[in-house]
């Protein structure tokens, strides 16, 4: 057992054919410990010791997260997000393998701009209608809104939470805030030029939700 802040954790080694010693923790709060078949008992008593102070700050992130009531979602796909000793982000199946939050926060910052500023250049590039050059992406997080397009400056701004939702939801907000450049309002026609693109907007439309 592992003991923080007079709290008890399980212990579960599990051990694999690999040269390094590993440490998660899991949404039931257990202490996964990933090592070679050989490993002594006192090693992995001497990796958690000397990893302590490491660990328990893991425990306090897993438990910020568990206690988060959204669950993590990326491109329309739910993860489970394991803090453990990596160097790199890894993402197996339905899983994210990350260090910390800290460092798991800083990879999905870098995604939502890479992820949004591909797709709003596909989505200007693909487009018939005349429209403003140079268009400028800003990305925030916003409580009621998933874009704004404003026409004074040629801005497009896009909710940061869209990264929680599949390419072709993003890709329905980008059309719906470029065809703004040709309809400010949302009219008959504003809405035939969304479905020239997304056809069915409507269903697209339906996926997003706070």
């Amino acid at each position: 057992m592992f003991e923080y802040n007079n709290e008890y954790y399980n212990i579960i080694i599990e051990k694999k054919n690999i040269k390094n010693m590993y440490l998660r923790i899991k949404d039931d709060m257990s202490l996964y410990i990933t090592c070679n078949k050989f490993t002594t008992k006192n090693q992995i008593n001497d990796f958690i010791n000397k990893n302590y102070k490491s660990i328990c700050k893991m425990i306090e992130q897993k438990k910020k997260i568990n206690n988060n009531n959204k669950d993590f979602y990326y491109l329309g796909k739910k993860y489970e997000i394991e803090f453990g000793s990596y160097k790199d982000i890894m993402i197996n199946n339905n899983n994210i393998y990350v260090k910390d939050e800290k460092t798991l926060n800083k990879w999905l910052t870098k995604q939502i701009k890479n992820i949004f500023l591909d797709e709003l250049n596909k989505c200007i590039n693909n487009t018939e209608e005349v429209i403003p050059k140079n268009i400028i992406l800003r990305i925030r997080k916003m409580k009621t809104r998933w874009g704004v397009c404003n026409r004074s400056n040629n801005t497009i701004t896009l909710n940061s939470d869209l990264i929680r939702y599949e390419i072709s939801v993003l890709d329905y907000v980008i059309y719906h805030e470029i065809a703004h450049f040709t309809y400010p309002n949302h009219q008959k026609e504003f809405w035939l030029l969304v479905s020239k693109y997304v056809p069915n907007y409507k269903e697209e439309r339906k996926k997003l939700k706070y």
